[in-house]
């Protein structure tokens, strides 16, 4: 009762009261009393407060637990292909406008666009009654494949005369513009680096748990290379899936030339194998830049891996380097790279599966690495001495 008294005291009466009240005999004793008073008083507020900002944090700062159901819902609403209305498309594409035209295949154009929610994407345009195998397998491959080296399907239109893949838009374009663009060039590191990407997305299609899935038209037009120029494979058109414990299926020859495993050019069975030639061709294409097909010598045309066999049957490997890299590379590594990408394009039971492709070109990378930082400390040395 009395110490309740004293924070009453404490917090309505003046303190020249409070002193006035205390007689001189006891002052010493009243001085400490108001002082015990004027502590509690200030503890009794500070609690107060404290209250306060805790209920007011509770009402308007997010839980953990709301934080990630909000994440889940955005990753669940960036992985999730979902039917999508026509009106959605053309307004996202400002009705198909040639000037969003950014690439052009065989089902049709494909262009760039914005969603609703502000999404940039890729739309591509599909006849349907010419082109509806490839819209079908397109669906059913991407739809509920994902991994970082995959293009993204956000979505799909099925209309009665045409129809509409998007895709997650990828803003550096494709590997062929880059390799053969006049004012685009790749560093050593960075062709080692997508190489890897692209094998480590192939690997993961390979061994899908539902069943082996062919690509059947790997080739620098359909690598897109990602904000950070990091590839993702698209154009699932012609793919296939082998299911699980069947070792091939047969089909009349897909692909594009250059790039089709000649093995299946002739028996028709399509298998994990095809894919593992035709990266290997991609493969000799970023290490020398070149078509794969030297088209220059009209009288006997030559196939870029012969090419890469001459090159190393002579004793000339560096000679096949692309003249862009300036011979800014790790000559240890390009020699390795180089005897993978034959190795991938040799008789089909000699090729390195895509597990041991990838292994080989971490190695590379590795080893690039590992030089450029011995280069980069010599220089530091030598611009110091």
């Amino acid at each position: 009762m009395q110490r309740g008294l004293c924070v009453y005291l404490s917090s309505h009466i003046p303190f020249c009261l409070i002193f006035q009240t205390l007689s001189s005999s006891n002052l010493s004793a009243g001085y400490e009393a108001l002082l015990g008073c004027l502590s509690a008083g200030v503890i009794v507020g500070l609690i107060a407060v404290l209250c306060h900002i805790r209920r007011r944090e509770r009402k308007f700062k997010p839980s953990r637990k709301d934080i990630e159901v909000a994440l889940a819902s955005l990753e669940y609403e960036e992985t999730t292909c979902k039917p999508m209305p026509i009106k959605d498309i053309y307004t996202a594409t400002e009705n198909l406008s040639p000037s969003n035209v950014i690439g052009q295949g065989i089902a049709g154009k494909v262009y760039r666009g914005v969603l609703a929610n502000g999404w940039p994407v890729a739309v591509k345009h599909i006849v349907k009654n010419e082109h509806a195998e490839t819209f079908l397998r397109e669906v059913k491959s991407l739809s509920h494949v994902r991994h970082p080296n995959l293009v993204s399907l956000r979505g799909y239109c099925d209309g009665q005369e045409e129809c509409f893949l998007v895709y997650e838009l990828c803003i550096n374009g494709n590997l062929s513009e880059w390799l053969f663009g006049k004012d685009k060039n790749l560093s050593w590191i960075q062709r080692l680096q997508i190489a890897l990407g692209s094998a480590c997305g192939l690997w993961f299609l390979h061994i899908y748990p539902e069943g082996c899935i062919v690509h059947r038209d790997i080739k620098p037009t359909n690598i897109l290379l990602g904000v950070d120029m990091e590839p993702k494979l698209s154009d699932f058109g012609l793919s296939r899936v082998i299911d699980l414990g069947v070792s091939h299926v047969s089909s009349e020859v897909r692909g594009t030339f250059g790039y089709v495993d000649p093995e299946y050019r002739h028996n028709h069975k399509v298998n994990a194998a095809g894919d593992v030639y035709s990266f290997g061709m991609v493969l000799l294409q970023l290490l020398s830049g070149k078509r794969v097909i030297n088209i220059m010598n009209t009288a006997m045309p030559m196939s870029l891996d012969k090419m890469a066999s001459t090159v190393i049957q002579d004793g000339n490997v560096l000679e096949f380097a692309d003249p862009r890299l300036n011979g800014e590379y790790s000559t240890e590594a390009f020699d390795l790279s180089l005897k993978l990408a034959l190795s991938c394009t040799g008789h089909k039971k000699q090729r390195p599966s895509m597990e041991q492709v990838v292994s080989r070109l971490e190695k590379a990378l590795e080893i690039s690495m590992r030089d450029d930082a011995k280069h980069y400390s010599i220089s530091i040395i030598e611009s110091l001495a």
